[in-house]
Parts: C-alpha cells; sequence; structure tokens
C-alpha cells in the first residue's frame, strides 16, 4: 500500500534521528514523519497554485502545533480541545520562520503553508528543533521553489561542556540554551537565553552548533537528492527594469532629500509628494504595472539607504557608524503602580510597568512540557499609534508575542527566586512610539521599573540592536539601528546582557545567513553599546533596586513547614487558615511541599499571620512571647489562644505582677495580651504567662510569687486521705 515509503537514519546528540516519507499526509506538497527520541512529528509543506493578487509581500504561514495528547493530557479548556497556540508554540513558530523565510524567492506570490504537528513528546528530546529539522526536510523534498535546506540544533554549556540538543537533566544544569539554524556555510538564525556567558563562550557555541548544523544538512540533501520532487516555475512579481529606470530618473534626488533627516514624521511627509508626482507621471503610460510603481519607489529607497551606508559611511540620521541615537531614562511616572520605568532612544520609547502579586497570581500554563505554572511574566503591547498608524487593537499578534519573550528571557537571569522574593511579578511594556528595537527599548525600561518596585534583581540588563549591510563578500555592521536601516538593510541582531554577560540574542535576516566574522563583530559592538546605555543611561538614574516596595503593593513574606503540619495550618474545613485570614486582613497560599506564602497590604498584618502559622505548624519554644486573645476564664486562670487552634493556661498566680485573687480582677474573655510560655508539659499542654511577659515586654516591676507548702511525701487527695492508701471501699 505504501510503495513509495522510505526510512532515513542519522543520530543528533547521541540519539537516534529517523525521517519517514511516503506513508502519511501524501496529498501534501512535500511531507515527512521525524522520529527524534520519543518525539514524533509530522511536518508538512504545501504552496497553493497561484498567486494571491493584491499583495507586494510573500504569504508564507508556519505553524507549530502542540497537540496535549503528546505527553498524555487531556486540554483543561471547557471544550476539551487545544484551542489557540499556546505562548510557547508561537514562539516555536517563529524560530522555525525565521531561517527559512530568507530562502524563498522574494518575488513569489503563491501561499505557502508549514505546519509542523507535535504528536508524542519526549522530555529529552525537544521537538522545537526536530520539527525545525522536519520543516526543513519537507520543503526541501517538495515542489516548492526553495533555496536550502536548513538544519538547527540547541547548544548548551554543562559543567564547561558544550552540548548538542541537551536532555532534560542536562538543561537544568546548562549555562545557556542557544538555538542555531545553519545553511551549509553560513549561519541563518540565533535563538539564545543565557545565564550572563561572555562574547567567546557565545561565539564558541554558535560555531559548535554550526558544525553539527553542517553534518545535518548534508543528510537533508541526500534525503532530497533520492526522493526530492522538481521544483515549479512562478510567475515572477518584480517590476519590470525599464519601470524601475524610469522611477529611479525621476525620483532618485528628492528621495535622498527626503531620507536625509532623523525624524521619521519629517521623513514620511517628505516622501507623500513624491509618490504622488511619479504616480502622475508614469500612471498613464504603464496602465498595467501602477501597483508596482510603489514597488519601484520603495526599492528605490531601499537603494539610496544602503549606497549611503555602503559606499560614504553615512547613516541616514547623520550619526556615526557606531554612534547611539539620544537616551533617557525616567522612573515613577505613573503614582498608584507598583514600578515604573520609561526608557527612550531617538523616537523608540517604551513605557514598562511592574506590578507584584501574591504566588496564587502565577500563570497557569496548559502545555506539552512539564512546566505548568509561571511566576514571572513579560507582556509587550505595540499599539497603531506608536508608528502613526490607525487599527484596532485585536489582541497581541506573533510580533508582540515574540518580542515579550525576548525581553522577558532576557531579565530572567537576574529575577531573584521565590525564596528570595515570595512574589509574582508581571511586567507591561507599553510601546509609545517606535522607530527600531523596541523589544531593547522594553529590556532597558523592564530593568529600571523592577528596580523602581524594588525587586532585587541581581544585574541591570540592557539591550541594544545591531545592523547589516553587505554587497558580495563587503560587509559592514552598524549599531543601534533605526527603523529604515531594519526595512533596508540584512540582518537586525539583538543582544541584552549585563556588565557581566549576554542574557539573550534574537538573530533575524533577510540574506541567507553569517559568517563567523559578522557575528563576532555583531557580539563586539553591542558588548560595547550596552555598557554604555548602563552606565551612562540607567544606573545614574537608579543605581540599584530599592529596599522597600510601593505603598500599593501587597507586602509578602513566607516559610515553609512540615508538609505534615499543613492540615493542622489549614484546620477542618479551611476554619484555622479562614480565621487567620479574617484577622490579619490577608492571603495565605500554602503549597504542597509545605512552602507557606503571606501577602497583606500592611507589613504588621504579614507578619502576625507568619507568627500564627509558625506556631500551628511547631511547638513554641520556652521563653518565647505571643500576642494571644483570652478564650475561657477559670477560677484557678484564664485560656489564651496565641494562634488559631493552639491554646494555654495562664495560672492565676501569673496573671499579673501583683496577686491576683480573682481571675476576673485581670482580664476578660475576648481580652488581647501578651504571655509567654513556660513550658511545654510531657502531654503537650501549654502552660503560658501573663505576668513574665509585662516584666520582658513592659519592664514592670513584680511582687514575688508566693511559694507553695511543700508536698508530703505520700501527699493528701481532696478528701484529706493520705494520698499513698486507697479510701476504703463501701458496700
Amino acid at each position: 500500500m505504501f510503495e513509495e515509503y522510505r526510512k532515513f537514519e542519522t543520530t543528533i546528540g547521541g540519539r537516534p534521528f529517523i525521517v519517514e516519507t511516503g506513508k502519511m499526509a501524501q496529498l501534501a506538497g512535500g511531507a515527512c514523519m521525524v522520529r527524534y527520541g520519543g518525539t514524533n512529528i509530522l511536518c508538512t509543506a504545501t504552496m497553493s497554485a497561484k498567486p494571491r493578487d493584491g499583495i507586494d509581500f510573500f504569504p508564507l504561514s508556519v505553524d507549530f502545533e502542540e497537540k496535549l495528547y503528546s505527553v498524555g493530557k487531556i486540554p483543561g479548556s471547557f471544550q476539551r480541545r487545544e484551542g489557540r497556540a499556546s505562548e510557547k508554540a508561537t514562539l516555536a513558530s517563529r524560530v522555525i520562520d525565521r531561517p527559512i523565510r530568507p530562502l524563498f524567492p522574494k518575488d513569489m506570490r503563491n501561499d505557502v503553508g508549514v505546519v509542523a504537528t507535535i504528536m508524542s513528546t519526549d522530555p529529552d528530546c525537544q521537538p522545537d528543533t526536530a520539527a525545525m529539522l522536519g520543516v526543513s526536510i519537507a520543503i526541501s523534498i517538495s515542489d516548492i521553489p526553495w533555496d536550502g535546506p536548513i538544519a538547527g540544533v540547541c547548544v548548551g554549556l554543562v559543567d564547561g561542556e558544550y552540548v548538542v540538543n541537551p536532555t532534560a537533566e542536562q538543561r537544568k544544569k546548562s549555562v545557556m540554551s542557544t538555538i542555531v539554524a545553519s545553511t551549509s556555510d553560513l549561519v541563518a538564525m540565533i535563538e539564545s537565553s543565557a545565564n550572563e556567558v561572555s562574547n567567546e563562550e557565545m561565539l564558541a557555541g554558535i560555531l559548535f552548533a554550526h558544525k553539527e548544523n553542517q553534518r545535518l544538512v548534508a543528510f537533508i540533501e541526500e534525503i532530497k537528492a533520492q526522493i526530492g520532487k522538481k521544483k515549479i516555475d512562478f510567475p515572477s512579481n518584480d517590476p519590470a527594469p525599464e519601470l524601475y529606470e524610469a522611477v529611479k530618473e525621476l525620483a532618485i534626488e528628492q528621495i535622498r532629500t527626503a531620507l536625509d533627516t532623523d525624524d521619521k514624521r519629517i521623513r514620511d511627509e517628505r516622501l507623500k509628494p513624491i509618490y504622488a508626482d511619479v504616480h502622475a507621471a508614469l500612471d498613464e503610460s504603464h496602465p498595467d504595472e501602477i501597483n508596482k510603481i510603489d514597488d519601484c519607489l520603495y526599492k528605490l529607497q531601499k537603494y539610496v539607504v544602503r549606497r549611503w551606508l555602503l559606499d560614504d559611511g553615512k547613516r541616514v540620521d547623520g550619526r556615526g557608524i557606531d554612534e547611539i541615537r539620544p537616551l533617557a531614562a525616567e522612573v515613577d511616572l505613573l503614582e498608584r503602580v507598583h514600578g515604573s520605568g520609561m526608557f527612550t532612544r531617538g523616537q523608540t520609547q517604551v513605557l514598562t510597568v511592574t506590578t507584584l502579586g501574591t504566588i496564587r497570581d502565577s500563570q497557569l500554563l496548559d502545555g506539552i512540557d512539564d512546566q505548568d505554572t509561571k511566576r514571572y511574566m513579560h507582556h509587550y503591547n505595540f499599539p497603531s499609534f506608536s508608528v502613526s498608524e490607525t487599527r484596532p487593537s485585536r489582541g497581541p499578534g506573533r510580533r508582540e508575542i515574540g518580542h515579550g519573550a525576548l525581553a522577558e528571557k532576557a531579565l530572567l537571569p537576574v529575577i531573584p527566586s521565590v525564596e528570595e522574593f515570595p512574589y509574582s511579578i508581571r511586567l507591561v511594556s507599553e510601546v509609545l512610539s517606535s522607530n527600531g528595537s523596541t523589544s531593547q527599548g522594553a529590556i532597558c525600561g523592564s530593568t529600571l521599573s523592577l528596580m523602581a518596585a524594588g525587586v532585587p534583581i541581581h544585574s541591570a540588563v540592557a539591550g541594544i540592536s545591531c545592523g547589516l549591510v553587505t554587497e558580495g563578500e563587503r560587509f559592514m555592521t552598524m549599531v543601534d539601528i533605526q527603523g529604515l536601516e531594519d526595512f533596508f538593510g540584512d540582518m537586525d541582531f539583538k543582544v541584552a546582557g549585563t556588565h557581566k554577560g549576554i542574557t539573550a540574542i534574537q538573530m533575524d535576516l533577510k540574506i541567507k545567513g553569517l559568517t563567523e566574522a559578522i557575528i563576532k563583530e555583531a557580539l563586539e559592538k553591542t558588548h560595547k553599546a550596552r555598557l554604555y546605555i548602563l552606565d551612562e543611561v540607567m544606573l545614574p538614574v537608579i543605581s540599584a533596586p530599592r529596599t522597600d516596595l510601593s505603598t500599593y503593593a501587597p507586602k509578602m513574606v513566607s516559610t515553609k513547614i512540615s508538609p505534615e503540619k499543613i492540615g493542622d495550618v489549614i484546620g477542618k474545613q479551611g476554619k484555622v487558615i479562614q480565621k487567620i485570614c479574617a484577622e490579619c486582613d490577608c492571603k495565605i497560599d500554602v503549597e504542597e511541599d509545605g512552602s507557606v506564602f503571606i501577602s497583606a497590604l500592611d507589613k504588621d498584618n504579614a507578619e502576625r499571620a507568619l507568627l500564627m502559622v509558625q506556631t500551628i505548624a511547631t511547638d513554641p519554644e520556652p521563653g518565647s512571647i505571643y500576642r494571644g486573645v483570652v478564650t475561657r476564664l477559670m477560677t484557678f486562670g484564664a485560656f489564651v489562644e496565641i494562634a488559631p487552634g493552639k491554646e494555654g493556661l495562664v495560672h492565676i498566680s501569673h496573671l499579673d505582677v501583683k496577686r491576683t485573687e480573682r481571675v476576673e480582677d485581670v482580664v476578660n474573655v475576648g481580652d488581647v495580651v501578651n504571655v509567654k510560655v513556660l513550658e511545654l508539659d510531657d502531654q503537650g499542654r501549654l502552660n503560658l504567662s501573663r505576668r513574665e511577659a509585662l516584666i520582658e515586654v513592659e519592664g514592670l516591676k513584680a511582687d514575688p510569687l508566693p511559694e507553695r507548702p511543700p508536698r508530703r511525701e505520700g501527699g493528701f487527695n481532696r478528701n484529706g486521705n493520705g494520698g499513698d492508701r486507697r479510701p476504703p471501699r463501701r458496700f
């Protein structure tokens, strides 16, 4: 039945990587099932028969579809179906998209759809890099025009050794997780999160991954040679050379004048009449190519900008090649939020707000990996007004999710652990104005906001981007690219980090790939620029995290109790913990491992609740002083509850510093009193003293306690009979 079934096999990171074709999804343009360890992914690539009309871009869609059955889970949604792609699935789609997109013909307008369906997941064999390889194979063996293949692996640094596709256990120890995609000779994509690694360590890791990728590209080339289909022809959408030359002759000088400014608004206003004049001159003589005139004007702007950079070393806004735009940093812009910081670089401006919450505010995750909660979140918003446009807000798209995730992982290495800082942390970066590198502005604004909020981050983090223009063997890089240099350049190499080292990298390319020399130069330039931003702009505004939280932030304390005591703290039907929350006006979260997190707007209330929990969970030590409530009065003393469910006796002789005749003369039910623990007897009963607490806390002087008469040998019972003899039995 499956006459065309073929199987190909290699190894990656010491684990088998198997490719099966000709058995599944045979109607797709290209399809394969890749099996990496216990991870199984169906990868398909299909192209529409005709180009899409009325568009000026190549319509490629890449979908990374997580199926929860792959890890034996039923979706947690009401419908019990997989819904919108998770954030991690969206990020995986972007990681696959970035290295494959530049290899498609830029003048093709046929829709291409790439789908990687995750059908089985092995924690030791991450599906994102396996899916990238499967997608590369599916496109390579299809009839879709493409200048691939590419290959991709993840490299970790474990105990000083580089590891390809680290296992789950190795990932816990690794100080970097860097996904690298390559063609046969160039590095096509880099996506990295790292724990402050040096430029040298990062570059060595990238080259280590690139070498492995070259072996895998050769493996895919063998598959393509054996079963690959012939690539089809497609109608080019490029404007005719004659039309481009006509537009160039009409408008090149005006374009040069229009672009020569550091203000995006002025540039846009200058371009409007140029577009109108060119259309007025050429529409009538080129009625079938009116839509292509705008393409020619775009290409002409690109030509001018690239010639300035390559030939004259001139940037659009007049800066030097490695000069950063004017910078500004501010904190405390919003009054009632927990922390705020704004970072401005030229006409790029990002305001980030920090919100602190309880551990129960952590995000719940429903995905195919083993992470089910996240206490630190970063969200990035890009409204249309930030680029002088008007469009309705439809929620975050892939770009917003990707930029937010980049900022999140850039700061993750410096976020304090839950033991150090028992809060959930949410950052929201609002892009107020955009003219290039807003994601890096979000990283800088986030650092300012976190320190202003009093989050004890370990180091300040800054981010900067590096651009690239190439022509044959020539290349030049420039730091801090603005929007026009991003549009018309070949690379956006974003690097974030601290004084110590790199925390995140994201590299976007419009060309096939980079050489080692380009990568090394980009790392060096971004390192120098990053330190300048930290030392000259950000740290002079706020040099360290504040020691106090905002008045409006919850005050959090935490402790850890024995899991066996969790039931005592919660109480029957939750009565004990509810009573603590009501008395102290607080919220309490208890984890299965015994971790207890208490939050309240008033710090004293939080501390009081903490003392109650600790008192319930541990036996009070003699000498400790507690504040309790009188619950019962007896002739011989008063019972005082020092914590819900934890009660002890204050003997009448210990009720006051003076002799007490009647208990009611000193305390009443409901009184709040300080008591000192005298002892915990062998039956677990608490003996307390208000007298000792008054002496110790308030410094009062006390009358001596009455001496008890010596107990006679044998003693007497309450009837006067000898305690060592039984009373006579009566019949």
